[in-house]
């Protein structure tokens, strides 16, 4: 059976978490995250000062193809609640002690896409590229995921990201402030090994708290009750729509979507 992720220790603070699921492009399935955030949690009980998050490069350059659209669930449930895998996941890159890089090489498509916007640092290689798809599938995308992207690249970008669901490829993607950093493909990890290593040089009880202080101040956003059940009752609206079912169908079946607006 082919391992879906590796993990490795590095120099005895650096984590390595390596994405290698090839019959499913890395979909980010249940069982792919129950690992991921297992191996975070080890490496946190190991006190690691630096996590590097890649992929293991494959024929289709496809670095995660993103939700896995077979564990989507049938209209009627929020398909991005609070509690499902996807949300948990984001949450632990967030709230983990140590600075996560994502090691970019091939494209990023959607759920992926949202797990990258929520790394500390992100660096890609030439055919790096990102896209965030839910408009192709009909799904609502919920406001916390909204909220990584607008926080990241600015409010103008994110809408042309969701509207458009087109990839936005590397030298636009280094401009947005997607990435940090641009590197040549047969220097991605050595550089990415160098910037891990050069962090965990330093305090990481300082670094443990600022990465904390970014989070608190990143989600300071004021809401009023009112506000917030309007969002849940939009997202509620598409979710329970035929576009929604439709959107899931077309995929399965692959097709072209045929939308109704209802």
């Amino acid at each position: 059976m082919e391992k879906l992720t590796i993990s490795k220790i590095e120099h005895t603070k650096i984590g390595i978490i390596s994405l290698n699921s090839q019959k499913n492009l890395n979909a980010l399935s249940k069982a792919l995250i129950d690992e991921i955030i297992g191996i975070l949690e080890d490496f946190k009980t190991k006190k690691i000062t630096c996590v590097i998050l890649k992929a293991e490069p494959n024929k289709h350059k496809v670095w995660s193809a993103g939700h896995d659209i077979k564990e989507l669930p049938v209209s009627g449930r929020d398909p991005l609640g609070y509690y499902d895998q996807l949300e948990t996941l984001l949450r632990a890159i967030q709230k983990f002690p140590a600075p996560v890089i994502a090691s970019i090489h091939g494209s990023v498509w959607g759920g992926a896409c949202d797990l990258i916007m929520t790394c500390d640092i992100v660096v890609g290689d030439l055919s790096s590229s990102f896209a965030i798809t839910p408009v192709k599938i009909g799904i609502p995308y919920n406001a916390s995921g909204i909220s990584h992207f607008i926080n990241r690249i600015g409010l103008n970008q994110a809408k042309e990201m969701f509207f458009t669901a087109k990839p936005i490829h590397s030298e636009l993607a280094l401009e947005w402030g997607i990435i940090n950093r641009i590197v040549r493909d047969e220097e991605l990890d050595n550089y990415v090994m160098d910037m891990a290593l050069n962090i965990t040089k330093h305090s990481p009880l300082s670094i443990e708290v600022i990465k904390e202080q970014f989070r608190i101040l990143t989600n300071a956003y004021p809401i009023s009750p009112e506000a917030f059940e309007r969002i849940q009752g939009l997202r509620q609206k598409v979710y329970e729509s035929e576009d929604y079912q439709e959107g899931i169908n077309a995929f399965l079946e692959k097709r072209p979507p045929d939308f109704k607006g209802k």
